[in-house]
């Protein structure tokens, strides 16, 4: 339900900035997860630096800038708190893996929702 908006081209935006968010705090939490596991102190500094790396990568490229704001930001920072902080019985690098396909799953139903209900 996030994903859909009342057009396609807003639905496509929205949708980009979550799947670079996930994408970018799946694998710093899986990073994090596997060297200081469901560490608190990690996870807030892995916050932090969520924050400078999505500013930097922002300022690289224009088109990268345009899909590196808050918005990315915030779902990288949800992504990151499921992989390191819920607690799991396989690796991190899997738990990440998941997160990643089940929003990018939820995304490609969210799309084709918006497409089909705004035909």
């Amino acid at each position: 339900m996030i994903v859909m908006q009342s057009t396609v081209g807003a639905a496509l935006s929205i949708s980009t900035r979550r799947l670079a968010g996930t994408a970018i705090g799946a694998a710093a939490g899986a990073l994090l997860a596997t060297y200081f596991g469901p560490n608190v102190l990690a996870f807030s500094i892995g916050l932090f630096l969520l924050g400078i790396v999505c500013s930097l990568l922002g300022k690289t490229n224009p088109v990268v800038r345009d899909q590196l704001d808050r918005t990315a930001y915030r779902f990288a920072g949800i992504t990151l708190a499921i992989t390191m902080l819920v607690a799991r019985t396989q690796a991190p690098w899997i738990t990440a893996l998941h997160r990643f396909v089940q929003v990018s799953i939820g995304i490609a139903v969210g799309l084709l929702m918006t497409y089909l209900w705004a035909e």
